[in-house]
């Protein structure tokens, strides 16, 4: 069964969106589990997925990160088990994040799931980050603070918490239930039975992520090349002092950089496509030929967007996974980016262009996509 999300996007945005919480009571009606605790297990024992287990005895705090060799000792109360892009990684999840693809894909950043005992939790913190949370199977208490600056300390070297808060909300979840945590509101999750919470992160970079990865691109493309000069300088009586003029062409320098369209749509093509966890990428095996992969689309085939994967396109520039892409058909790459699963009326006259198919070919058989069973 596939869950349907019940929501007013442009109410939500209106009103919510990077705002202030909200719950979204019943958001999915009759709310299905797309995994189970045993099934999360095992994916925290897999070394490409990024897992933890979280746990508090006697108000001592303790995380240690996967791989897990074994769930032995935990005991019935007190810890949780968390797994980050569960999306990349089991398909039934990765349906979950479907519904939120009225927002940007550039900025969504994962799927994280918890399964969390009676007091298991991670502690009252803030995320930087929007979040969606799910709750499934079981019950649980959320209490959100309003964003005030607050102090945040680690009471384990893994774990980032905050000082005691006010409650600006305090509910009981229910499957189904969706809790919606803008940026910098802090919370705290009690654990009442055994439950299973869902988390859309969308998360956005900040300044000094931009510049450091912008610096790098620089360095890698040989900009900015032009040194500081100065014709038109005058016999200085403080030669000790900088002058405010030659700040301000400085800074111009620096910015003038950044300021080519055509380096920054590259750039940033290559910065938002790039995926921040692992992927399951499976080569397909054994290699598609052209005529097979035309063959198949024509005939009614559908086509799969590897879960996961970043395709974007930046004004008329595509890129996929952290690389420039240039097609010879750029409606049909739109297309690509547009949608996950996408067949013969979506790519259209393209399937008569061997050049097309050839490009198609070769991201097929790299794993991007690949033909739905």
């Amino acid at each position: 069964m596939v869950n349907q999300l019940n929501l007013n996007w442009p109410e939500f945005l209106e009103k919510y969106w990077q705002k202030q919480p909200v719950v979204l009571k019943n958001a999915f009606p009759n709310f299905v589990d797309t995994i189970t605790p045993d099934e999360l297990a095992g994916l925290a024992m897999e070394p490409e997925v990024d897992s933890r287990l979280v746990r508090q005895t006697d108000g001592r705090w303790d995380a240690s990160h996967g791989p897990f060799e074994d769930f032995d000792g935990l005991g019935e109360t007190g810890w949780s088990l968390l797994a980050q892009a569960v999306n990349h990684w089991h398909a039934p999840s990765a349906e979950l994040v479907r519904p939120f693809r009225v927002l940007p894909d550039w900025r969504l950043d994962d799927l994280m799931i918890s399964f969390s005992v009676p007091g298991g939790g991670v502690g009252p913190h803030i995320d930087n980050y929007d979040v969606f949370i799910i709750q499934g199977m079981g019950r649980r208490r959320w209490r959100v603070g309003d964003a005030i600056p607050m102090r945040q300390f680690c009471p384990h070297p893994a774990l980032l918490h905050v000082d005691p808060f006010e409650a600006i909300i305090d509910v009981e979840m229910e499957p189904g239930d969706i809790l919606y945590i803008p940026p910098g509101f802090p919370h705290d999750g009690y654990t009442f039975e055994n439950t299973l919470n869902y988390s859309v992160g969308f998360r956005g970079p900040n300044g000094r992520d931009l510049i450091s990865s912008f610096a790098d691109y620089a360095l890698e493309n040989d900009l900015g090349g032009t040194h500081y000069g100065d014709p038109e300088l005058t016999v200085r009586e403080h030669p000790g002092q900088v002058e405010a003029h030659e700040l301000e062409r400085l800074r111009n320098m620096m910015i003038d950089v950044i300021s080519q369209p055509e380096d920054f749509a590259q750039w940033f093509g290559r910065f938002a496509s790039t995926p921040r966890h692992e992927l399951d990428i499976a080569p397909a095996e054994p290699p598609y030929a052209e005529e097979e992969v035309r063959d198949a689309l024509t005939g009614g085939e559908t086509l799969v967007r590897l879960s996961g994967l970043r395709v974007l396109n930046i004004g008329g520039h595509f890129f996929i996974n952290s690389e420039g892409w240039k097609t010879v058909d750029a409606k049909a790459a739109d297309a690509l980016c547009r949608f996950t699963e996408l067949g013969q009326q979506e790519l259209g006259d393209a399937l008569q262009n061997p050049a097309f198919i050839a490009e198609l070919t070769a991201f097929i058989n790299q794993g991007y996509w690949y033909f739905d069973e």
